[in-house]
C-alpha cells in the first residue's frame, strides 16, 4: 500500500534527522574539550553524512546515516599558559566547533523533522478517514 511506503520513509527521514541532532548536541557539548596533556589534540567535530537506501520490501528510497565522520583540518588555539593541555608556547588547541554552523545544523534538521513529521500525521489522517469511511 502506498500509504505505507510514506509512512515509513517519513519514519526513515526523522530517524535520519534524530541522528544529525543528536551528533549536534555532542558537539555543542563538546565545544569547550580541550586535551589533557601538553599539546593533545582537543575534541573533534563530527558531521553526519546521509545516503538513500532501497527498501527492499516496499521498492521505496530512503534516507539513512551512511556514516558519522570527524570534520578535518586546524584546531583553533588559544593563549593560556596556566592550562594544563598550554604547549611550551602558551598555546591550548581548542575544538574545532563553531557553535554558529552548529545552530544552523539545528534548525536545518529541525525543520527536516518537523516536514517529516508533517507527511507522516497527513498519511495518518488519511488512512484513519479511510477506515471511517468504510465501517
Amino acid at each position: 500500500m502506498d500509504m505505507d511506503r510514506a509512512l515509513r520513509i517519513s519514519a526513515a527521514g526523522m530517524a535520519a534527522q534524530s541522528a544529525r541532532l543528536r551528533v549536534v548536541a555532542e558537539n555543542l557539548a563538546n565545544r569547550d574539550s580541550t586535551g589533557e596533556t601538553p599539546g593533545a589534540d582537543p575534541y573533534r567535530r563530527r558531521t553526519v553524512s546521509f545516503a538513500n537506501r532501497l527498501d527492499r520490501a516496499t521498492g521505496t528510497q530512503t534516507v539513512n546515516v551512511a556514516r558519522i565522520g570527524q570534520a578535518q583540518g586546524e584546531f583553533p588555539k588559544r593563549f593560556d599558559p596556566s592550562h594544563p593541555a598550554a604547549d611550551a608556547q602558551g598555546y591550548v588547541k581548542t575544538p574545532n566547533v563553531d557553535s554558529l554552523i552548529e545552530v544552523m545544523d539545528m534548525r536545518e534538521a529541525q525543520r527536516s523533522y518537523s516536514a517529516n513529521l508533517s507527511v507522516l500525521e497527513a498519511t495518518r489522517g488519511m488512512l484513519t478517514r479511510t477506515i471511517e469511511s468504510l465501517r
